[in-house]
Formats: C-alpha cells, structure tokens, sequence
C-alpha cells in the first residue's frame, strides 16, 4: 500500500504525448538517449539539414567566452557547445594577450551520451580543460556560484522539473553568469508551423528508423517538441526562476529559440 501512495502522490509530467510520472520520464528519457547516442550527431544534422550548426554558432557568439571563463554544459551529450566555448575563449585570448585557460564540464544524465562525447577525436587537445560527469539537472553536483555560463542545447524539455532545473542553473552561476537555453520551439507563422509539423511527425520518425534503426525514440523527440511551451511562456518561467534581462531569440522563423538571461 506504502508503494502505490508513493507513486499517485508523485507529479505528472508529459512524456512526449504521454502523461508519466517524473521519475517514470526520467527513466525513459535516459532510455531514449541511450538508444540513439551512437547516432546523436548523424541525426541531428540529417533533422535540421545541418541548420542546427548555426543555431549554436549564433548561441555561442550571444556568451561570447572569455579566458579563464567556466563553462557547465547541462545535457551536453557528445560535447559540440563546449569544445566551441573552448575554442572561442581561446580566440579571445589571443587577441587580448591573456593566456589564462577557460574550462568546461560536460555533465548529462546518459552514460551512453557522455561515453559517445570521448570517444570524439577532435576534442583531445581540451582533455585537460574539459571534464564529464553524469548527473541530473535538477540537482547538479556543483557548488553555489562556481560556474561564468550555463548551456543547455535542446535538452531542457527532456528534463523532468523545469523549474528546479532553472533554479539549480541560477544556484551555480556566478552573480553576472550567463545562461543560455537552445531549445526547439514554436514557429512565428502558423502556415509554416503546420508544415513543419507535417514534416517533424512523418519525415523524423522515419529516418530514426532508417539511420538509426530506432524509430520511437524519434517519435518520442518530435512529439517533445510539440509539448514543449512557447517562447513567451517558457521566457517567464526563466524570470520565475530569478534570472533577469532574458531575452528571445527566435532561429529558422521559430523552429528554434535561444532564451538568453543574466544571473542576479
């Protein structure tokens, strides 16, 4: 009896088009991302026609890395945010004649993920700089106030408690931090949000099944999308979590968006 009042007092939340608990949502997503981590990256260009590259180009040009600068990428997957964090600081650097190393962690609640982020070949020269550790969103195993930045790329509507997540990121982030959250979104035109839609729902769902011979983890990741708050509403839970100057962004006419704020 203790077992079954345990789970109905439990929160709901949406599993793509499926009301779970959290813990049952934080299971399958880890289940989802397992499944796909092998083809991560192959599938995120076939889904976005590449496109995605600019959008976290354009995401990391708003943070603007500095030397000596922290970064924690949540959700980071197999590294791509931070080796450009890395990258961009150390151009910073060498414009500006300061030598001193920025650094970044890696931290995603997938093993598989994080395993698939080291075997990368083009990140062995950050290997000093560059940490993995697998943990939870909404409780980062970090101290108060030790981090310059905060990303998360298309990862936030996969977490389980949104709110705690965007208290946990403003608990880490220096005072003056920045956090930015890439996230598909909702399109500015209905006509085009339909058509996309249309494209999400039948073309995705089967190139996971080609690619990556797992098509209902695609299903899962389009019908995410679709759950995910707009832009507006997502923005305000970002000011109920204590940022301020956040900012909207929209990529691709909506089908992305990057929520920008500062750290009180």
């Amino acid at each position: 009896m203790g077992s079954m009042s345990d789970t109905s007092s439990q929160k709901t939340v949406s599993f793509g088009f499926e009301t779970v608990t959290e813990d049952e949502k934080v299971r399958r997503v880890k289940g989802v991302f397992r499944s796909v981590a092998g083809n991560y990256d192959l599938m995120n260009d076939l889904m976005s026609a590449g496109v995605h590259r600019l959008w976290k180009y354009d995401t990391l040009s708003r943070l603007n890395p500095q030397p000596g600068e922290h970064l924690i990428d949540v959700a980071g997957g197999t590294g791509d945010v931070a080796k450009g964090f890395l990258e961009r600081a150390d151009r910073a650097g060498q414009r500006t004649g300061n030598n001193e190393d920025a650094s970044a962690v890696i931290c995603d609640i997938n093993d598989a993920m994080l395993a698939a982020g080291r075997e990368r070949s083009d990140l062995k020269s950050f290997r000093e700089r560059l940490g993995w550790i697998c943990g939870d969103a909404t409780a980062l195993p970090f101290p108060d106030r030790s981090a310059d930045a905060i990303t998360i790329a298309f990862g936030i509507r996969n977490v389980a408690d949104r709110l705690k997540a965007l208290e946990e990121f403003r608990r880490v982030l220096k005072p003056g931090g920045r956090l930015a959250v890439l996230e598909f979104s909702h399109m500015t035109a209905p006509l085009l949000q339909k058509a996309y839609d249309t494209y999400s729902f039948n073309v995705i769902p089967w190139l996971g099944g080609l690619v990556a011979g797992d098509r209902s983890s695609y299903q899962y990741l389009v019908e995410s999308i679709r759950q995910f708050p707009d832009q507006e509403t997502f923005r305000a839970e970002i000011e109920a979590a204590g940022f301020f100057r956040t900012s909207v962004t929209n990529f691709s006419g909506g089908i992305a968006a990057l929520h920008f704020a500062w750290a009180v």
